[in-house]
């Protein structure tokens, strides 16, 4: 008798805690009925983060703030019987692989729904590989609401599935960082370049007027001195094309891909990529690495920099060693664009494809709630990070801001194929725009990317298109020795 009251009141103080939990604070979401984790960790994989499996990251005297997401998170892990863990996987080119191992293997130390659970990003670089061998779970929870990015939830779509999230607005990507002292040194108001960006007025035109005022040859010894430019050409490329409302691939309404390098748009935007190089951008010095403009530009000698935002925000990269002061702008826009564009490229992140169907839901509601904003704080200017302390007010006001917006942002369906360097370089970028002209090399590579979307678009698989240029490739040999061989005939 005595055991069974025991038992009894047992129950009743589970109950009790039970119900307790079942009540949250105010503010927070509302406690989802049977979501309970058995006491196991749940990790977010990236490539930069740190293991706070103990904590023992945690600041010692937090602000508000952050004391408040110390609570928000505590209280989700007690809340669901969890241990939630964002530490870095691999690097940025690792994670993918251990992506691939961690489906080879069958899970986390290959226990699958019995082991521990995680989500792992990757760059959108390697995001073919990912889709192409469903290395990733359908997203199977509602994707509705305004944190889940819209870009990449397409970007991720294959066959009505959504196979990847972003949370949060899109990160700035493609801009053009200029140089303060060198446009001030050749009589040109930096503010100018800013206050065009705010009107609509900054377009190739107005950029390339300025180039023509910054180059020159400032000891009169017949070699230019200061360029209008410098970076990467490859860089500068894509970012022409999205800036003239165009892009490389499009996505249709059935999630297939299609071609659109060959629309007059991006002709154009490829055109004037070749006319600007050539006309206002430092050549390569004979012999020099393939990142030398970095150098160069450290050194202050051209007034425009062609890159990505992340190299002027992120510790060691090369606007951390200017000299001169710097600010950032978006692409100029082109003759065809409607307002400013840059392409998207955000981090993506998925559930491994080991787990069944039921876990997977269980990871995807964890990881709704843990990125959601923490209650209580306003977490509207959380991305500006230290942006404040690499450069001036307006490029992070004015440039940094207006990319994050839906409107100015395009995605990137490259990627969709593979990198830019696989799916661009030497069909299109590293060389033949120049030596041939972007619409020759356009046309002259269209059979090579109907390859490449026709293995996304199931229309073939790798095997088949892999058999199909070997055995061209076999003719075309044998037609070339039947011509070498037939004036011998004769």
């Amino acid at each position: 008798m005595k055991k069974i009251l025991a038992l009894v009141l047992a129950a009743m103080m589970l109950l009790g805690m039970c119900s307790a939990m079942a009540e949250a604070p105010e503010g927070y979401p509302e406690v989802i009925e049977g979501l309970d984790f058995g006491g196991r960790t749940v990790y977010i994989y990236d490539w930069w983060g740190n293991d706070d499996a103990e904590h023992s990251t945690r600041q010692a005297e937090p602000d508000a703030e952050t004391q408040a997401l110390y609570d928000y998170r505590d209280w989700l892990e007690a809340t669901y019987n969890v241990k939630i863990v964002e530490t870095a996987l691999s690097d940025w080119s690792g994670n993918p692989a251990e992506l691939t191992n961690i489906n080879m293997n069958g899970g986390l130390n290959g226990k699958g729904d019995e082991g521990d659970w995680c989500i792992i990003a990757i760059a959108a670089d390697f995001a073919p590989a990912t889709l192409k061998n469903d290395l990733y779970m359908p997203w199977t929870i509602d994707l509705s609401a305004e944190k889940w990015n819209p870009v990449t939830t397409n970007f991720m779509t294959k066959d009505g599935k959504v196979l990847g999230v972003h949370v949060g607005k899109t990160e700035p990507r493609s801009c053009l960082f200029f140089n303060k002292r060198v446009l001030e040194e050749a009589g040109i108001d930096w503010n100018t370049i800013y206050d065009m960006q705010a009107d609509g007025t900054w377009t190739w035109e107005a950029w390339e007027n300025i180039m023509d005022q910054v180059q020159r040859d400032t000891d009169n010894d017949g070699i230019t001195d200061i360029y209008g430019l410098t970076g990467s050409g490859d860089d500068m490329a894509v970012a022409l094309v999205f800036a003239n409302g165009a892009s490389f691939f499009d996505k249709d309404e059935n999630g297939k891909i299609t071609l659109a390098v060959d629309s007059q748009a991006a002709l154009d935007a490829l055109d004037e990529r070749v006319k600007v190089w050539d006309k206002y951008a430092c050549p390569t010095p004979e012999g020099a690495n393939w990142d030398w403009f970095k150098t160069y530009w450290e050194e202050g000698t051209s007034a425009f920099y062609a890159g990505q935002t992340w190299q002027g925000f992120n510790d060691g990269a090369e606007m951390d060693d200017m000299q001169d002061e710097w600010g950032a702008v978006m692409v100029p826009k082109g003759p065809n664009a409607e307002t400013y564009k840059a392409m998207a490229c955000d981090n993506i992140y998925g559930i491994p494809n080991v787990y069944s169907p039921e876990v997977s839901e269980k990871i995807q509601m964890i990881y709704d709630l843990y990125t959601d904003d923490v209650p209580g704080t306003d977490s509207e200017d959380n991305w500006i990070g230290n942006k404040y302390n690499k450069t001036d007010e307006r490029a992070v006001d004015e440039t940094y801001a207006m990319m994050r917006e839906p409107e100015h942002t395009a995605p990137n369906y490259t990627f969709n194929l593979g990198s830019t360097n696989d799916v661009l370089g030497s069909a299109l970028l590293w060389g033949p725009i120049n030596s041939k002209g972007p619409a020759q090399a356009v046309e002259e590579s269209k059979g090579f990317w109907q390859d490449l979307m026709d293995v996304f678009n199931g229309v073939k698989t790798q095997e088949e298109v892999d058999a199909e240029n070997a055995a061209e490739e076999a003719a075309a040999a044998a037609a070339a020795e039947a011509a070498e061989e037939a004036p011998a005939a004769e």
